[in-house]
């Protein structure tokens, strides 16, 4: 398995997100932040983040049914705390319907939507995209 950037695989995320019935409408046209894991030249996972001043929105991390726990999630998210910090990014934010435990395991805390700042209020994600029952969850880098 291989990490690399999204450019190139915007059709294969896509693909996957869709599958994984996470949004898509909203994607970045560039996917500049985001990543993807290769297996037989097939996407098999990915992740990304928005970046909102000093602050990164978590979002997108799926990977495909069949190569579920082998790591690959955790993989993506270590890159993707790499890739933040090279950013200048002080913390990760994420909303979650399904994940809470697993995102838990992997440094995030439950907070209030209230603790969010506003600038990733703005986000799609917060203002339409996710419901307001969807879990707020923070991690500091």
């Amino acid at each position: 398995m291989i990490i690399e950037k999204a450019q190139s695989h915007r059709k294969a995320v896509v693909e996957l997100l869709s599958a994984e019935k996470l949004p898509v409408a909203d994607l970045p046209e560039t996917l500049e932040n985001f990543i993807v894991a290769i297996a037989d030249a097939e996407v098999i996972g990915v992740a990304g983040f928005e970046v909102y001043g000093n602050y990164g929105l978590l979002r997108s991390v799926a990977v495909r049914s069949d190569f579920r726990s082998k790591g690959i999630a955790g993989n993506l998210l270590r890159k993707i705390d790499e890739l933040s910090s090279l950013k200048g990014l002080t913390g990760l934010y994420l909303l979650t319907e399904t994940a809470p435990d697993y995102f838990e395991r992997k440094g995030f805390q439950k907070i209030g939507r209230d603790e969010v700042p506003d600038i990733v209020k703005q986000s799609s994600e917060f203002s339409h995209v996710c419901p307001v029952s969807a879990i707020v969850m923070y991690k500091a880098l």
